[in-house]
């Protein structure tokens, strides 16, 4: 039924879905079809074969039927519906046959209603088994047609059979896509109940694993395909490798080296290769704990309450937050910045809970907290960290301006750094509130003198509010003459000398943005000074090598300049970092000094070289940056 109704609709050829046994009665369907109505259902299988799927997809929503498929597959569902309704509204020949018979004795008993019909006492006796003889020949025909209409019967039974065949294999297809899901949902299943089945299996090659060799500070790159995807890292040699299906660069590692253990970067799992299964082991814990480091909220609470000492595999002991860092070249202009911000709490303890910042797409926001958790892991295997994965993050986000191959200015990289935090933890917006701008930012107030900016005409002096991150402070010239002893006089200055120049009256002198005057109007919670010691002509880089004297505790910046009452109350600061430069200004070394709550003691830190100093040796050196911690900022 359901390809007549397509195939008129459509004007394509006959197409039958029937089994072969249902075929004679579908054509004996379809002759009684077209003698009752040729015209109508050539009408409506034309107009079928014109719809498109969209109008398609209406009608079987209409009848109550699946409109997932192709064209063809939505056509031949509408046909077998139309069929259907079709073969309920034609009556077939057995039926009208069944219709006059009954009509017929009705009749009958109506002309000779006292008379006994044929029929019925023929049933009664052969019912009861009495006499012999045959029912007369006019109840002969009665008999055949009550025949027939059982015929008629069983035909339009066996059709009704076809119709719900169809309606089975309809469904069968229309389930195609849901079985091939169910089927490889099944086979998941059993592949992961076999794995957790292995897992507890103790692998016999947890014995190979080095721990010496473990080093998860570079970038997480397969070391032959240079891939950052699915990689996992050989527990016996250290090397990256990527994936570990029978073609991957790891599988092919463990059958050439024998190599078997290899952990994914990602989630810490480990797997046994070739083999592939899971390797569920509590002795690797330790390994986890160094390539992902958690602190809860009562491990960060508890880093500055006593000295926290941790011991390395080689059994050196290193003080987590005050370890040294690896400098492959030209890095120690990041490292000192680096240290330093370690001692802003603020921001430390921020960046140590990841579930802080988790969903924040900042590449440098996410190799800056995984840098941090890094050098305050008292689980390390090693009394030092590299921070060459940030550095390379930083390379890439800044086309190479701040590199590991080219030495550059502390005070550049950590302008950039503050505000590329900022930024990515504010998702672009500048003005939203984040760790950064809570920890570093104050406000000053701009007043530019009119008529002193060349190619600006002003009729009136210009006064802005300005906000700013790090305070740059000017230092007098070096003095040309010799001491008595023929070597230069090395000069010394007072720290409050040089604040005066954000005291209001003071008046700034610049080519470029004129005559303005700074004054502050709020300071933030850690105050970032900037001494500028070197400057560059047209030949060569001058360093100015004037020692500035500052204080290390309680230095009170409402006795140097003018503060709102609001501020003045809040102007009490002691140092906790000082980075300053020693050798030559075309090249030398940067250095820093730190302040570790836990134990009160000052340490001075070039690279991996961490040892304790002296608090008076601080404030010796030529500094270059002052990072001053307000007292109660924590």
């Amino acid at each position: 039924r359901t390809s007549l109704i397509l195939d008129s609709l459509l004007g394509a050829p006959l197409v039958t879905l029937a089994t072969p046994q249902d075929k004679c009665g579908r054509d004996n369907h379809q002759q009684r079809r077209l003698q009752h109505h040729p015209n109508t259902w050539q009408s409506k299988m034309e107009d079928l074969s014109k719809r498109n799927v969209h109008q398609l997809k209406e009608e079987l929503r209409r009848r109550g039927l699946e409109v997932q498929g192709k064209k063809a597959v939505l056509v031949e569902r509408l046909k077998a519906a139309m069929e259907q309704e079709d073969h309920e509204t034609i009556p077939c020949e057995a039926e009208k046959n069944k219709a006059r018979v009954k009509d017929s004795q009705e009749n009958e008993m109506q002309v000779h209603p006292d008379e006994e019909r044929p029929i019925q006492g023929s049933k009664e006796r052969s019912r009861h088994g009495k006499g012999d003889e045959q029912p007369p020949s006019d109840a002969a025909a009665p008999i055949s047609m009550a025949n027939e209409g059982t015929l008629g019967k069983r035909t339009h039974g066996n059709r009704k059979e076809e119709g719900e065949d169809l309606v089975e294999n309809d469904a069968k297809r229309r389930h195609v896509q849901v079985e091939m899901e169910q089927e490889h949902n099944q086979t998941h299943e059993e592949s992961m109940a076999e794995r957790t089945a292995n897992r507890n299996v103790e692998c016999p090659y947890l014995d190979t694993v080095n721990r010496g060799v473990l080093d998860f500070d570079f970038e997480k790159c397969c070391s032959v395909s240079l891939s950052p995807v699915n990689v996992y890292a050989c527990l016996v040699c250290g090397k990256y490798f990527q994936g570990r299906g029978p073609k991957s660069h790891a599988y092919i590692h463990s059958l050439e080296a024998d190599h078997h253990m290899f952990m994914k970067l990602t989630t810490g799992n480990v797997y046994c290769l070739p083999d592939g299964y899971e390797v569920v082991d509590r002795s690797l814990d330790d390994i986890r704990r160094v390539l992902h480091a958690d602190f809860s909220e009562d491990d960060i609470s508890a880093l500055d309450e006593s000295p926290i000492w941790a011991r390395s595999l080689d059994g050196n002991e290193y003080m987590p937050g005050t370890v040294g860092l690896n400098n492959t070249k030209h890095m120690d202009y990041a490292n000192t910045i680096l240290q330093c911000m370690m001692r802003v709490t603020p921001l430390r303890n921020f960046f140590l809970n990841k579930k802080l910042y988790q969903h924040c797409q900042s590449k440098v926001v996410q190799r800056f907290g995984e840098l941090v958790r890094k050098l305050w892991n008292p689980h390390n295997f090693k009394g030092h960290v590299s921070p060459l994965e940030f550095m390379q993050t930083v390379s890439r986000e800044t086309n190479k301006r701040f590199n590991t191959d080219e030495l550059a200015d502390p005070t550049q990289f950590l302008s950039w750094l503050l505000n590329a935090l900022h930024l990515g933890l504010t998702d672009g917006e500048r003005e939203k509130s984040s760790i950064i701008s809570r920890c570093f930012q104050g406000n000053m107030q701009v007043t530019t003198e009119k008529g002193s900016v060349s190619g600006k005409p002003m009729s009136k002096d210009i006064v802005q509010n300005v906000p700013f991150f790090m305070l740059g402070l000017d230092l007098p010239p070096t003095p040309l003459y010799r001491d008595v002893m023929d070597k230069h006089a090395i000069p010394q200055i007072q720290l409050f000398t040089i604040l005066q120049k954000y005291d209001g009256t003071t008046v700034t002198d610049d080519p470029r943005t004129g005559r303005r005057t700074f004054r502050i109007l709020t300071l933030p919670a850690y105050l970032t000074l900037h001494v500028k010691r070197f400057s560059t002509n047209n030949f060569f880089r001058e360093k100015n090598r004037t020692i500035v004297n500052f204080s290390i505790k309680g230095l009170d910046i409402s006795t140097y300049l003018p503060l709102p009452k609001a501020q003045a109350l809040h102007a009490k600061y002691n140092l906790v970092g000082n980075i300053f430069h020693q050798g030559p200004p075309e090249g030398g070394s940067y250095q820093c000094h730190v302040h570790r709550k836990s134990d009160n003691q000052w340490y001075q830190i070039e690279d991996l070289h961490v040892e304790r100093t002296l608090p008076q040796v601080v404030s010796l050196s030529e500094t270059y940056i002052l990072v001053y911690e307000r007292k109660g900022a924590c």
